[in-house]
C-alpha cells in the first residue's frame, strides 16, 4: 500500500492519505547530513545548490503528508530557490563544489524512509533541474511576490503554502 504524490511514491502512506506520524522532529542539519551521505556514499556528491532544494521537498512533502514538518528551521526564498539558511552557512565554504562530509548520521526509521523516497523522486535531478522546477512552483514564487528576480530575500516559504501547493 503506498500513495503517489506529485510524482513522488511513498510507500509507507496509506491510501487515505495518512501515514504513520512521525513521533519527533529531526534538525534540518541532520536531514542535509543524511541526503549527504547518501550522494557521497554512492560516488556522487553534491553540492549547496541541489541539497538546498532537496531539503525543501523533505520538508514539503512531509508537511503536506503529515501535517507536521520534518524539521523546525525557517525555509527562504533565495534567488536561487528554497535555502534553509544555518544549513546553506555551515556549507558555504563550498561554494559551487560538491560537500564533503565525514561520515553518516543516524535518523528515525520514518524521517530515513521519508527522505529516501524523496531522494528517489529528485535525487537524479541536477541542482539548475531543481532550481528551475521549484521557480516554477507557487511557494517560492508566492514568497518573492514583488522582489525582483535577481534580488537577495529572506522572505519565508510558509509552511501553509507548502502544505496547500503539495497535497
Amino acid at each position: 500500500v503506498g500513495l503517489a504524490l506529485c510524482g513522488l511514491w511513498l510507500p509507507w502512506v496509506g491510501a487515505s492519505g495518512q501515514g504513520r506520524r512521525p513521533a519527533m522532529i529531526a534538525t534540518a542539519a541532520d536531514i542535509a547530513k543524511s541526503i549527504l551521505w547518501g550522494f557521497q556514499s554512492k560516488g556522487s556528491p553534491i553540492n549547496n545548490l541541489k541539497l538546498q532544494k532537496l531539503l525543501y521537498y523533505s520538508q514539503a512533502f512531509h508537511l503536506s503528508i503529515y501535517d507536521a514538518p520534518i524539521f523546525g528551521e525557517r525555509i527562504e526564498a533565495w534567488v536561487h530557490g528554497p535555502v534553509v539558511p544555518p544549513v546553506y552557512g555551515e556549507y558555504k565554504s563550498f561554494r559551487w563544489s560538491p560537500i564533503a562530509i565525514s561520515g553518516p548520521v543516524t535518523l528515525a526509521e520514518n524521517h530515513s524512509a521519508h527522505v529516501d523516497s524523496v531522494l528517489a523522486a529528485y535525487g537524479d535531478f541536477t541542482a539548475w533541474e531543481l532550481e528551475r522546477l521549484t521557480h516554477s512552483e507557487d511557494p517560492w514564487k508566492q514568497a518573492r511576490a514583488g522582489i525582483p528576480p535577481d534580488q537577495s530575500s529572506t522572505a519565508p516559504i510558509t509552511h501553509q503554502s507548502m502544505k496547500d501547493y503539495y497535497r
